[in-house]
């Protein structure tokens, strides 16, 4: 597939933030904005968000004895 080369002017943070995130990814930066830009396109990240919140919200109660019982467990060491 031909390639063509595209410039864009972004924060310093975000440029950063983009090469850290390929380099962890063992992608070069074209190639970790196109799978960006695809994902997006395709709606996959629109479906995982979705998915992660379904699952936070069916698991909510669950999460939130687990929280509770670790804040009684602290609360009671630093009697």
């Amino acid at each position: 597939m031909a390639k063509t080369q595209l410039g864009a002017r972004v924060d310093e943070d975000v440029a950063e933030l983009a090469k850290k995130r390929a380099a962890d990814l063992r992608l070069s930066i074209g190639d970790y904005l196109a799978r960006l830009v695809q994902d997006d396109a395709s709606g996959l990240r629109a479906r995982a968000v979705d998915a992660a919140a379904r699952f936070l919200a069916e698991h909510q109660t669950t999460f939130g004895e687990a929280e509770d019982a670790q804040h009684a467990r602290r609360g009671t060491r630093a009697a």
